[in-house]
């Protein structure tokens, strides 16, 4: 069962993409540069994202990770202005697309941008997936919203994202609706969705959080040869250090709207120099390891509001020196990663 209606679709309007697809190979695809994003109004004003710096190259999986609420699925939707706006904005700043700052760039550009060259995987397909309209229907509408294609040429291109995306029987599952798919295939769907316009970075936020172990492999094992095949740029925001290891080039740990270390995947996860980093570490469980064997980091993670001069982590750390109450640590190299703090730990 088919649909001739086009159902209502966030990822853009037709209208050309105010981005060049010329680069410089040596140029990141997709650079963050001091981001900030803050809650402004009734009286109140305060950062939540605090001077993020990343950047994102072609054929690579950056993996950002960090506990809940730590700002990283804010970042990300700040990218393709998707953060709630009221209360929340962008107060500070860059955002570039193969050079364009796309704070810059109004609603009508952001819409034609949005799906068409920078693509963003949700991780919840059951709420993203709109139960009214079937999954060709969700692909062709995306396809027609950012170029001009016929009702045959939509299909032909949803059905190859579908494939694509690692699904069985494109065809069987272009006619069902969302609510006759399993959590796994209902991700894949979400892909496919991202994958349909061809884009150069594909952001995706916590793909594989309600999957059962086995479905989660396949979903990120596809996530990477797609990279591979496609040469794109793929943002991956998760809190599970296990994902960081399996399919990620470089990562980056956030801590309370901050980038505490960067580097490549392996030196990070192997020789990891800020105590947040290691914390984290210290807590994921292992293969016979006893409850007693993990090691909480402890404390609390302070709201946002509560943020004063010096260390944000400060008072969960067990290296807290006395310049750490007043001086705001820099992210700078140590070793083979990038480090916050005033106390890296050897």
């Amino acid at each position: 069962m088919s649909s001739d209606t086009d159902p209502i679709v966030d990822p853009g309007t037709s209208g050309t993409t105010p981005v060049e697809h010329a680069t410089d190979a040596r140029t990141p695809l997709l650079e963050i540069d001091d981001l900030r994003v803050g809650v402004k109004g009734d009286n109140v004003a305060y950062d939540i994202v605090r001077g993020v710096s990343l950047s994102l190259y072609d054929n690579e999986i950056l993996a950002v990770v960090g506990e809940s609420g730590c700002g990283k699925s804010l970042t990300a939707l700040s990218v393709l202005a998707l953060h709630q706006s009221p209360p929340l904005h962008i107060t500070g700043g860059a955002i570039r697309y193969r050079g364009v700052d796309l704070t810059t760039l109004s609603a009508a550009e952001m819409r034609a941008l949005r799906g068409a060259e920078i693509s963003m995987i949700f991780q919840d397909p059951m709420s993203a997936l709109d139960p009214m309209f079937t999954v060709g229907s969700l692909l062709t509408s995306a396809v027609r919203a950012h170029r001009k294609a016929s009702k045959a040429e939509a299909r032909n291109a949803a059905l190859e994202a579908l494939a694509d995306a690692g699904i069985e029987d494109p065809r069987r599952r272009f006619d069902e609706y969302p609510f006759q798919l399993s959590g796994g295939v209902s991700q894949r769907v979400m892909i496919a969705l991202a994958l349909v316009n061809d884009p150069s970075v594909i952001i995706a936020d916590e793909p594989t959080t309600a999957l059962d172990v086995t479905v989660q492999a396949q979903i990120l094992e596809r996530l990477r040869m797609l990279k591979e095949e496609r040469k794109m740029g793929i943002m991956l925001i998760t809190h599970n250090l296990g994902v960081v290891a399996a399919v990620a080039d470089r990562t980056a740990v956030m801590y309370l709207g901050e980038v505490v270390e960067t580097g490549s995947a392996q030196d990070v996860l192997a020789v990891p120099h800020h105590p947040y980093t290691n914390g984290l570490l210290a807590a994921v469980p292992r293969l016979n390891s006893k409850v007693a064997d993990l090691k909480p980091v402890m404390g609390r993670v302070p709201q946002p509001q509560e943020i004063t001069a010096g260390c944000a982590f400060r008072d969960r750390c067990e290296r807290a020196l006395d310049r750490c109450a007043t001086e705001h640590p820099v992210l700078a190299p140590r070793h083979r990663t990038s480090v916050r703090c005033h106390n890296p730990v050897d």
